[in-house]
């Protein structure tokens, strides 16, 4: 699902980056990758999220998908020039990853799952397309933050299928995805990491 207006403008700003720099450093300080990974990052935005990827984890090829168009101009845009030539932009849906299968050593997820009505599918193509062993980093958010009285009539979110934590982790286990750190705020959200199995 698209974000809307208001939501643009939450997860498009300078605190939500700064936010994002914490996460980011602990999925490092718990599991930092070895030298050379292949790494996929899932609902890209504006690219606040891929910039620090790069800087951190140092993939030698990185790809980044959006289902909204304008993201991804506006990731390439914050990215600026690509010297290197290891980082590639897809316009696609998480519920279809156009890659081959075990093509990831590494996928970053910072909230994207809780916008997807068929998050259980998206959960099935992370796990195809990263390798044995792989590793799935995540942020996710619970609907009492944003279907609550406010941000339910600000922020566009779907209405069912939704997960709390031990769906989630259900979820994970199912796809064979087993948590080995995670964050955890009852009823707000979740930061994990996943390894495929």
């Amino acid at each position: 699902m698209k974000l809307n207006r208001v939501e643009r403008l939450v997860v498009n700003n300078p605190l939500r980056r700064a936010s994002q720099y914490l996460e980011a450093q602990w999925f490092y300080r718990k599991m930092p990758l070895t030298a050379g990974a292949k790494v996929l990052e899932i609902g890209c935005g504006r690219g606040a999220g891929a910039q620090l990827i790069k800087a951190k984890f140092k993939p030698k090829l990185f790809f980044l998908v959006d289902l909204d168009m304008q993201m991804i101009r506006h990731a390439r845009d914050y990215l600026g020039a690509d010297k290197k030539g290891n980082t590639g932009y897809c316009n696609a849906s998480a519920t279809f990853l156009p890659f081959h299968n075990g093509s990831f050593d590494a996928i970053f997820g910072f909230g994207f799952l809780h916008h997807v009505l068929e998050w259980q599918n998206s959960l099935k193509e992370i796990a195809r397309v990263l390798r044995p062993g792989g590793i799935y980093y995540m942020l996710e958010l619970y609907p009492a933050l944003y279907q609550n009285f406010i941000t339910g009539r600000l922020l566009v979110h779907p209405t069912r299928n939704r997960f709390n934590g031990p769906d989630l982790k259900k979820g994970l286990q199912d796809e064979g995805l087993d948590l080995t750190h995670t964050r955890e705020i009852k009823h707000m959200g979740i930061l994990g990491i996943g390894i495929k199995n």
